[in-house]
């Protein structure tokens, strides 16, 4: 079961921490890039610490 909160958290940190990233494209592309990552990794993560045990 996804946690819809901690997807839109990591989305949203994600994005923000992506906005000052440098040499990467616009802004928008930067904040969508860094949002698609945060989402992926909130929803990878709990299977992985599943699978390590945790």
């Amino acid at each position: 079961m996804f946690d819809s909160t901690a997807i839109v958290w990591y989305a949203a940190v994600c994005g923000a921490l992506a906005a000052f990233a440098p040499r990467f494209g616009g802004r928008t592309v930067r904040i969508v890039t860094g949002a698609v990552v945060g989402i992926v990794a909130a929803s990878v993560f709990p299977a992985i610490k599943g699978i390590m045990g945790y």
